[in-house]
């Protein structure tokens, strides 16, 4: 059975039994949540900032989309001051079932909220949104089809206008043999959140990269146990692809955003105070354990911040 790619991510990642429906993703992949709680007081220290931008507001939102486990809204709820834990509202969404121990204060839903006051997250999310593949060849650009047991590939029908047209202003390929992933969907997936947002700030982080430089094969990439496989969109694995971010910025303009930056993760952490800076070594002297505590800390900061590593994400960050 030949399927698009999009189809066959759909029901691998999410029909029935599908990955994200059955498997807890910390067991094959490592994200920045899970790398350090130092990015769950970074999101603090932003949501603090919106809230102070906002001029405070009754109910401030915090909306984490793609919640996973659930780690990054718990960790924040329990950190944010009390005063402002009065007037913060958590909702997690995810299709995955709620987790087991999560504070009855955090909702969790499937959907994205509307009117959302605050700041919607979504970390390593718009990777996960199916879409299709498309192949240069010496009549024009052809679907990519996909074996979902083995992986093996075919060429399939010419694309229809809209691919074309995101092809053309977004990736263009350069030779035969090119190919590309067709962003609409995630451009579409994001305009859901820019709309869905009232006032406040939407960021996206994942992996992407820029229109002068996409890569001539793609990025379709599988995961399993933490370790890269082969992307067969059997269920068993995790299936992502990088993402045009300058696309979902448009998209998001063309939604109503009144300001967008584009910047790498490292970056940002920084300037929410995420350096990586090592203690003073007096430290280790007058506070033996204090110092090896911040010395983790450290360490956990500079993982975040590497610019080889997870610093290299790309963060797409709109106002309303």
């Amino acid at each position: 059975m030949w399927l698009s790619w999009r189809a066959a991510m759909e029901r691998a990642l999410y029909g029935d039994d599908g990955f994200y429906l059955r498997e807890r993703p910390s067991g094959h992949f490592r994200t920045s949540v899970s790398a350090s709680s130092a990015f769950a007081d970074a999101v603090l220290a932003l949501l603090l900032r919106i809230d102070a931008d906002l001029g405070v507001p009754p109910v401030l939102d915090l909306v984490d989309i793609g919640a996973g486990e659930g780690v990054l809204v718990r960790r924040v709820h329990e950190s944010a001051p009390e005063a402002l834990r009065e007037r913060l509202r958590v909702t997690a969404v995810d299709l995955s079932p709620r987790p087991d121990g999560l504070p009855e204060a955090i909702v969790w839903r499937p959907t994205i909220p509307q009117g959302i006051v605050g700041l919607a997250i979504a970390n390593e999310w718009l990777d996960n949104i199916p879409l299709d593949v498309a192949e240069q060849t010496a009549h024009g650009p052809r679907q990519v089809l996909v074996d979902p047991e083995t992986g093996r590939e075919k060429l399939g029908d010419a694309l229809d206008d809209a691919a074309l047209g995101w092809l053309e202003q977004w990736w263009r390929l350069p030779c035969v043999g090119s190919r590309a992933e067709i962003g609409c969907p995630r451009d579409a997936a994001w305009t859901a959140v820019m709309v869905r947002l009232a006032r406040g700030r939407a960021i996206a982080i994942d992996y992407a990269h820029p229109v002068d430089n996409r890569p001539p094969c793609g990025t379709l990439t599988g995961y399993r146990d933490g370790s890269v496989v082969p992307p067969i969109p059997d269920g068993t694995c995790d299936i992502t692809a990088h993402v045009a971010l300058d696309a979902c910025a448009e998209a998001g303009r063309r939604a109503g955003a009144i300001s967008t930056t584009l910047s790498t993760q490292r970056d940002a952490l920084r300037e929410l105070g995420i350096t990586g800076a090592r203690p003073p070594i007096d430290l280790a002297h007058s506070d033996p354990h204090g110092y090896l505590r911040a010395l983790a800390r450290a360490s956990e900061e500079a993982e975040l911040i590497d610019p080889a590593g997870l610093g290299g994400f790309g963060w797409l960050c709109q106002i309303r």
